[in-house]
């Protein structure tokens, strides 16, 4: 639900106006991200001399804000604070990562508690009793806990958490401004802990250190005197959810973290006066006597997440929803934590070690953070040692998986993606996606895989997770969006009464014909069964695109069709057609998702969920039974990296949809693709130069 800046058409006079917004602060001139937020929202961004009706912008209490005030006082413009908002980025600003969105308050900043900020009239006035938005409310509290997202997110996700049962103690940097203007200073924090310690005696106490006291930037509150007895303190990089699971209680003066412990179900000692304090919420040890009103967690959050944030989106450069940004901060996050200590890579032909270059090679996460390219196994064994060895999944050889095991290296078999370009990868064309599996690969049934795990999990999705394959499913089917989205002829299909079955074929020495079927493996056989099991059918044969542009084997005469579809544009067929055989074709799940059945002869990865009429060697450990939605989220979701060429940035499935579906995307002729096997040839180098 979108809202009007609070405060805004007041400040201008009514909506039509944009206000000009002048700012002096040395933050807007260098932050090109934080000025088009602003230009978004609704302001006329101005340098020079402002009028008595003018705003001027200044960062929160930062030290340069002294600047903008001086100039309001002297204009008698009125002052606008702008703040990072509470879902910031993957990595800091200090590490010159922009932001996704920002607090913009025509009153004070959130975090002054000396009178009323736009937020707290906000929280202390808004009725919160629209259902459609709490439920919006609720289903993000769930997915951000879930993906352990907080302000800043570059987390190990492999930290050590301490055992159940502790009070955590929340540090913060000296001279923050939120303890300043929150009512506290330093005196609170030592209080806090004498606290914590006589309220819960016989409880372990950690305290939390502060990542930038941890990066040597900022001094604390508590050091190494503080240790001792039952009270540590905890400075590894893990999520805020991580240590809520395991605390008994929760301490803090004014950090984020206490609003993160209300959302996490805590009910915090806070002994400071922050935004979250006062409404109930919270167990206040200064209270805030104008805040009277009691709200419920998702009340508390649709105001602060869904109604005061500015939210962008840097895909569709525009501002966008909460959810959004959520989906921005889990691709990045999903990446980070694969990539941040870097991969050796084997088996991967020429031309693709560029893309896979961009898309798996660090550039954000630092000069350790690298994909390096080895031609000898052996070779990649050895750099890989205790690390992440990448292979392609067709070219791993047989004993890679128990050798990388016995030397403690994760084994990952990467492919392509089920929405992976526009035109052929046989063509040299990138991909928009990938999948990386360590226990298998999706098209091999002999074995278990990732997408596998997966699909038998998605049972235990959450409501707002199927909601959104839902929406996903819907978006392919109404933009036509496939794997290749190669077009093609739109073939009329003669009227018959019978039913039409659509047969696609596939390049008969593909990894999943030689995997993944057993009695029926050709396609002149699959033509036969299906003459067979629907004799009075009207059956098309689609050849495989690779096949017809004389790129891979499998051509047929395929005289058991009654009409061969040639250079046809396979998703107008799914559409006329109402059954899909298949052996293994990815085509069977592009028909799953318009809602067309499938009979499987082989056992392709959406086969055995109940969701297909299985005629060939289905495994036994398939189970239980998935929705169409289950499988679209662990499919298409869940599975896959997506990377945007556009912003060159990891990217969440929608993105890549609209980008498919519109074609806006680099082009990819003769000139590129000799380049890219150049890069490819240069990307074996690029550990010599980052």
């Amino acid at each position: 639900m979108a809202t009007k800046t609070p405060g805004l058409e007041e400040a201008v006079g009514g909506p039509s106006l944009r206000p000009r917004l002048f700012y002096f602060n040395g933050g807007f001139f260098t932050q090109a991200r934080v000025r088009r937020i602003l230009e978004l929202a609704g302001y006329d961004l101005r340098l020079g001399k402002p009028a008595a009706d003018d705003l001027i912008a200044v960062w929160g209490k930062s030290p340069t804000a002294a600047r903008g005030e001086k100039v309001a006082d002297l204009t008698d413009a009125n002052l606008v604070h702008v703040e990072d908002a509470f879902l910031r980025s993957l990595r800091t600003g200090r590490d010159g990562e922009p932001p996704l969105g920002l607090t913009v308050d025509h009153k004070r900043p959130y975090f002054d508690s000396s009178g009323v900020s736009d937020l707290e009239d906000l929280l202390a006035t808004e009725a919160f009793d629209d259902a459609h938005e709490l439920t919006r409310a609720r289903d993000a509290v769930e997915r951000i806990k879930a993906l352990n997202l907080s302000k800043y997110n570059d987390f190990d996700d492999t930290a050590p958490i301490p055992e159940p049962g502790y009070v955590l103690v929340i540090d913060q940097t000296r001279g923050d401004a939120s303890i300043k203007h929150g009512g506290a200073n330093a005196d609170h924090f030592r209080e806090m802990l004498a606290y914590a310690q006589e309220e819960h005696p016989t409880a372990r106490i950690v305290i939390k250190t502060h990542p930038e006291t941890n990066a040597g930037h900022r001094d604390g509150h508590f050091g190494g005197q503080d240790r001792g007895g039952r009270v540590s303190l905890y400075d590894h990089k893990a999520s805020p959810y991580a240590l809520m699971d395991g605390a008994i209680a929760v301490y803090t003066v004014s950090s984020g973290m206490g609003f993160e412990a209300i959302l996490a179900g805590h009910k915090p000692v806070v002994f400071g006066q922050p935004f979250y304090a006062g409404w109930g919420l919270s167990d206040d040890r200064q209270p805030i006597d104008r805040r009277q009103r009691t709200l419920t967690r998702p009340q508390l959050f649709a105001g602060v997440m869904l109604r005061y944030c500015k939210w962008y989106d840097p895909y569709r450069d525009q501002l966008c929803e909460l959810e959004q940004v959520i989906d921005t901060l889990e691709a990045l996050t999903k990446a980070q934590r694969q990539d941040k200590t870097g991969h050796v890579a084997f088996g991967m032909r020429l031309w693709k070690r560029a893309p896979l270059q961009e898309i798996f090679g660090g550039r954000r996460f630092g000069k350790e953070a690298q994909l390096r390219f080895e031609a000898d196994p052996e070779a990649a064994l050895h750099a890989a040692r205790g690390g992440s060895l990448m292979v392609w999944a067709g070219l791993e050889p047989i004993d890679f998986a128990q050798r990388a095991a016995n030397q403690k290296t994760t084994l990952l078999r990467v492919e392509d993606g089920f929405l992976r370009s526009r035109g052929l990868g046989a063509n040299l064309i990138a991909p928009l996606s990938l999948v990386t599996d360590d226990k298998g690969i999706y098209y091999d049934p002999t074995r278990p895989s990732g997408l596998e795990a997966l699909i038998a999990a998605s049972g235990g999705l959450s409501t707002a997770a199927l909601r959104r394959a839902e929406r996903l499913r819907t978006a392919i089917v109404r933009m036509g969006v496939s794997k290749y989205n190669l077009g093609g002829t739109d073939l009329q299909v003669p009227a018959t009464s019978g039913q039409v079955i659509l047969v696609p074929g596939q390049v008969e020495d593909d990894a999943s014909i030689r995997l993944g079927t057993k009695d029926i493996a050709t396609n002149a056989d699959l033509l036969t069964a299906v003459r067979r099991d629907f004799p009075d059918a009207f059956i098309i044969y689609k050849p495989h695109p690779d096949v017809e542009a004389g790129l891979r084997s499998g051509a047929i005469s395929a005289e058991a069709a009654d009409m061969v579809a040639e250079n046809a544009d396979a998703i107008s067929l799914i559409g006329r057609a109402d059954r899909v055989c298949t052996m293994t074709s990815l085509l069977g799940f592009e028909a799953l998702l318009r809602g067309v059945p499938v009979t499987c002869y082989g056992a392709p990865f959406y086969a055995g969920w109940s969701l297909t009429d299985d005629r060939g060697p289905v495994p036994a450990r398939r189970g239980p039974a998935a929705s169409l939605d289950g499988l679209v989220h662990a499919t298409l979701i869940d599975y896959p990296r997506y990377h945007d060429p556009i912003t060159r940035q990891p990217c969440p499935v929608e993105v890549v949809v609209e980008r498919l579906a519109k074609g806006d995307l680099p082009q990819s002729g003769l000139r590129n693709r000799l380049l890219a096997k150049a890069q490819g040839a240069l990307a074996s180098y690029a550990h010599l130069w980052r």
